[in-house]
């Protein structure tokens, strides 16, 4: 994939259950490149070279990319330097699985 350094959101498929039961396998996110970044926002992100989908966790000036589902590790990142993206939508396959996070 390209780099997200543009401003037209981008939609990607959920694969995998690190992020259940909010975002499950199949769902399709809408990413905003240019979204604003907080506390508890879910994100787009760069990891040891490779993007990772979770939800920012800013706790004493420290940042950690959380999966929602507790089998999966949180992860400590530099700063808002690996975000490169923010969740704004979801879809799935029914009509009550879209939801908005704006």
């Amino acid at each position: 994939m390209s780099s997200c350094t543009g401003k037209d959101p981008i939609a990607l498929q959920v694969l995998g259950d690190s992020m259940e039961p909010e975002f499950m396998d199949g769902h399709i996110i809408v990413i905003e490149p240019d979204g604003v970044v907080e506390n508890g926002s879910y994100v787009f992100a760069m990891h040891e070279e490779e993007y990772i989908f979770r939800q920012l966790a800013i706790e004493d000036d420290k940042y950690y990319l959380k999966p929602l589902n507790e089998k999966y590790p949180t992860i400590n990142v530099s700063g808002l330097d690996a975000i490169h993206g923010v969740i704004t939508q979801r879809a799935g396959k029914r009509r009550k699985e879209h939801k908005s996070y704006v």
